[in-house]
């Protein structure tokens, strides 16, 4: 991290926080519930309204009212760093097709995710949950900082490419599936126009631009085809982001893809660091 940026984040007032309870009830290589009695300063309003230029100040997230689950890979050593990888699922019960599990446990990868998250929660309250996800799981395992991914399906996938980009020096990857947002407007095939979702601090978002790996997947069935295209296109790539890859899969809908092309992603998105 840059001294600039390191000053910048550092200056807001910190916030003492408790440590995350006991991961004795989890049962590695099985879902478990896990609760966290504190979140993180890093999902306070003031660093979300700092790294999303946001004029509204997000609620306090109430972590006594939040749960979210996990899953531990069975080779989960202290002494051997596994990835994170965190899940913004479209819907409440957190819901991941039961064969990618076995993906991310053979790359190593822990897998967290938290309920009643769904594109009918705001977006600051998804965000905020991830974050201390992120945070939190770090103080309770031994976690590759280079290898902690954001990810999610349809509006999940929207928040995690905004995290993606705001909270670069957080996550250092994402992979997108079925939904993604920018930060500028871009245009449709058929004139229409996305219209840019939130505004990254400068300083950060140019971490992202230089850092960040970012997998895009869509498919020739998923009504967000000319979206995601076009943010690839017009977004990403014409502002010079130097990882990002779109993957659009012949066939696909808007439905969460085979193993196979999470195992792309992930390929993609680890990369020089094995």
């Amino acid at each position: 991290m840059r001294l600039s940026l390191f000053l910048l984040l550092t200056s807001l007032p910190l916030i003492a926080v408790a440590q995350p309870e006991s991961a004795g009830k989890i049962k590695e290589g099985q879902r478990s519930p896990i609760t966290f009695k504190e979140s993180t300063p890093m999902a306070g309003a003031a660093q979300l309204r700092m790294r999303l230029r946001s004029s509204e100040t997000p609620t306090a997230l109430d972590l006594s009212r939040e749960s979210f689950e996990v899953i531990v890979p069975r080779s989960y050593k202290k002494e051997v760093p596994h990835g994170l990888f965190i899940w913004i699922s479209p819907n409440d019960n957190c819901a991941l097709p039961a064969d990618w599990e076995k993906v991310l446990a053979d790359r190593k990868l822990i897998f967290i995710g938290a309920l009643r998250a769904g594109n009918g929660r705001e977006v600051f309250g998804r965000m905020q949950l991830a974050i201390t996800a992120n945070d939190q799981m770090r103080q309770l395992y031994t976690i590759d900082p280079a290898r902690v991914y954001v990810s999610g399906h349809s509006g999940g996938s929207r928040v995690a490419s905004m995290l993606a980009v705001a909270y670069a020096d957080m996550f250092s990857g994402a992979v997108c599936f079925m939904g993604v947002n920018f930060f500028f407007p871009t245009q449709g095939k058929d004139g229409s126009t996305y219209e840019a979702r939130y505004i990254p601090h400068p300083e950060i978002a140019t971490l992202a631009q230089n850092e960040s790996r970012i997998a895009l997947v869509t498919g020739s069935k998923d009504f967000n085809l000319d979206n995601t295209t076009a943010i690839y296109e017009q977004g990403f790539k014409a502002n010079e982001f130097k990882h990002v890859k779109l993957f659009d899969i012949p066939g696909q809908g808007h439905g969460a893809p085979a193993k196979d092309w999470l195992e792309k992603t992930l390929d993609f998105l680890d990369e020089g660091k094995k």
